[in-house]
């Protein structure tokens, strides 16, 4: 229980902090323009502080119906449509709250005098004028809160916390509000906002950063498999220090790359332009027009009628949502089945099923986080749950065809555990075919063959290297050249393990990024050292010595090679097979590694060698989810060697700057061909938690 107090205070905080601020900012407004109608009154025409309160409820309402709608829309679409509309409201959110950040930022000190004018002016048409003030003034603010409130609880994941937080943070709000109206209170309201502005643009980083990853995960931004760093092996979710972390800053212990990136980006550049804004002295009030400048028409409608007007703000908001949920798709409406996973039970509610799409409203009691899987009678996964997080609430949606299904809950720490099995009956369905999940045992094979063709690369790599430096003490450079990039291509095709060799496979092929001496430093070592000396007119008897090196170092390898998170967890092998091209992508075609040889196009067909290989010895288990998946692939990755080879000028490899510009976009675009289907090798090859 302690756990679930402080995790759900932890994902209350941003929505509290939103609310708080909003709710301070909206009523604000509201006590300038009560405040001012009061002073604008005199005894010949008395000003009623009516239509405020009015004009206070259309905002409501509108900002009401704006939430009624969000929540209405995303629930009849498909998973991947949430994930879509989810991302791009997120990034919506963040750009409102950034603007609104910085208006506060700038004119906070002129507000005041700013509402006071529009009050004037609207007394002077009429008490329908001033409501339509009242209402414009609140509904901004009103939209912007249920946008970022609504994005945050998506993030959350749908826990009750974010809602708590949102409520507790305009209670708050009305309450200061009304303290400062009566003058019981004095707050210095600019030091307020400024301070809190701070920590709301480090939450909206964070939201920046998820909606990203949602249009990731619904493949509308690439590199959703490119990952930053994946600490879930190294940190509990469910320890509540990271639980807080993680629902303060909207941020996850695995990111990719994108989401990284826009993350520091955003905090880079938008807090030095927030503390440098406001700098100026505010603009001069304008002169307030003459009422009989206003147009007739806008008299003769805001002018005598509060009622209507005030009727129209409020009624016109609902009916628009109404008539907007009626249009929509009602898939999902009445046909959401809600279900529960405790600490002894999965889906125990569950019961009935019928044909065609059927979606569950998963919400998990427990303190522990987990994968959720809905498997037919043959154990095939018809539609899952990635991650669920304590006390959250999650959407999993299939398509069901005649049969037994199973829901089954894999908790982490805990025993798998699994609901009744139910019949589901109905009319014929045209549900996919479910994907069988696979286990450790089924890769396992995979992988010792990739492991053996893995030690046969390495043998060819420090033969090659041994080659250099006979080269070098032959005085031979472009001899040293050729066998650098048949050592450097070699090295490329133990792909799927590079990475796992840590300090031994940086002194093999580390680059001289983050050393302190750069080039010239004593810790860069390995293949690209060799590369920078031999294109950079360094002499053999400097370059030998290295070669010696890395010689040594490759044996390292080769011992470590039984050692590796790939051999010792050959899960990790699907993903490879996506992430090979995914870093020739990063690392050849931008130039990162490239010191001097221009091999981006030899090496990046070294890495499609390697591809295809990985997915030969993955091929039985890709056959069983997919017949048609590897076809594809090897349609695709053919289509990638062809582009590569016509990079060549008579069979010399040419560097990307001397390519021709037809030559080098056709290589990107087979790339980007490429890697758009191997995403899905991961996805039908991953081992579910309890494996």
């Amino acid at each position: 229980m302690p756990y679930l107090i402080e995790v759900s205070w932890a994902e209350a905080v941003p929505n509290l902090l939103i609310c708080l601020r909003e709710g301070l900012e909206a009523g604000l407004v509201v006590t300038i323009l009560l405040a001012a109608a009061h002073k604008v009154s005199s005894p010949g025409r008395p000003v009623s502080t009516a239509p405020v309160w009015l004009g206070l409820l259309g905002a409501v309402s509108l900002a009401g119906s704006f939430a009624a709608v969000l929540t209405y829309s995303t629930s009849v679409l498909s998973s991947s449509g949430q994930q879509a509309v989810g991302g791009v409201l997120s990034v919506l959110a963040v750009g409102l709250v950034t603007a609104m950040v910085f208006w506060m930022r700038r004119t906070g000190a002129s507000l005041s005098r700013q509402l006071r004018g529009e009050v004037a002016r609207a007394a002077a048409i009429g008490a329908g004028a001033l409501a339509i003030t009242a209402f414009l003034a609140v509904g901004r603010e009103g939209l912007e809160t249920t946008l970022f409130v609504w994005t945050a609880v998506k993030a959350s994941g749908a826990t009750a916390a974010p809602l708590l937080g949102a409520v507790l943070g305009l209670i708050v709000a009305v309450a200061v509000c009304w303290l400062l109206y009566r003058q019981a209170v004095r707050l210095n309201l600019g030091v307020f906002f400024n301070r809190t502005a701070l920590v709301l643009i480090v939450i909206a980083a964070g939201v920046l950063s998820y909606g990203l990853g949602d249009l990731q995960d619904a493949n509308i931004l690439p590199g959703a498999h490119w990952v930053a760093f994946d600490l879930t092996a190294h940190l509990d979710p469910n320890s509540w220090w990271v639980s807080i972390i993680t629902g303060v800053t909207e941020l996850s212990p695995k990111m990719t790359v994108l989401q990284v990136v826009a993350w520091a980006v955003y905090l880079v550049v938008v807090i030095p332009l927030f503390v440098r804004a406001g700098g100026g002295a505010p603009a001069p009030a304008a002169a307030e027009p003459a009422a009989a400048a206003r147009p007739d028409w806008w008299e003769r409608v805001a002018g005598p009628r509060p009622r209507l007007v005030a009727g129209v703000l409020v009624l016109v908001p609902v009916l628009a949502a109404g008539l907007a949920i009626a249009l929509l798709p009602s898939g999902s409406a009445g046909s959401v089945q809600a279900v529960s996973i405790t600490d002894s039970a999965c889906a125990p509610e569950w019961s009935s099923g019928h044909t065609g799409s059927q979606t569950f409203a998963v919400h998990n009691t427990t303190a522990k986080a987990g994968e959720i899987y809905l498997l037919d009678g043959a154990g095939g996964v018809a539609g899952e749950i990635e991650t669920i997080g304590p006390a959250t609430t999650a959407q999993l949606t299939a398509t069901l065809n005649s049969g037994a299904y199973t829901v089954r809950c894999l908790m982490s720490g805990k025993p798998a555990a699994s609901s009744r099995t139910v019949q589901v009956t109905g009319g014929a369905a045209t549900a996919p075919a479910a994907v069988t999940p696979v286990s450790t045992d089924d890769l396992t094979p995979p992988n010792n063959a990739y492991q053996t063709y893995a030690a046969a690369a390495l043998t060819r790599v420090a033969a090659a290297t041994a080659a250099v430096g006979r080269d070098l003490r032959a005085r031979n450079i472009a001899a040293a050249q050729a066998n650098w990039l048949t050592a450097q291509q070699e090295w490329e095709r133990v792909g799927a393990s590079y990475n796992s060799f840590g300090d031994a496979g940086t002194a093999v092929d580390g680059l001289p990024g983050g050393l302190p001496g750069g080039v010239a430093d004593p810790g860069f070592t390995g293949l690209h050292r060799l590369e920078y000396g031999l294109w950079h007119g360094q002499s053999p008897d400097q370059l030998a010595p290295i070669a010696d090196q890395l010689g040594a170092d490759l044996a390292t390898v080769q011992k470590k090679l039984s050692d590796t998170d790939l051999a010792g967890d050959p899960s990790n092998l699907p993903i490879r097979a996506h992430e090979i091209l995914e870093d020739a992508l990063r690392d050849h075609f931008s130039g990162m590694d490239d010191e001097g040889s221009g091999a981006a196009y030899p090496l990046t067909q070294a890495d499609v060698e390697v591809t295809a290989t990985v997915l030969d010895q993955l091929g039985p288990l890709l056959d069983q989810r997919a017949p048609t998946l590897r076809a594809t692939l090897r349609t695709r990755l053919d289509a990638l060697h062809d582009a590569l080879l016509a990079t060549r000028d008579g069979g010399r490899w040419r560097a990307p700057g001397q390519t021709p510009a037809a030559a080098r976009q056709a290589v990107t675009a087979a790339l980007g061909a490429a890697l758009e289907a191997l995403a899905r090798v991961p996805r039908l090859l991953e081992v579910p938690l309890a494996h």
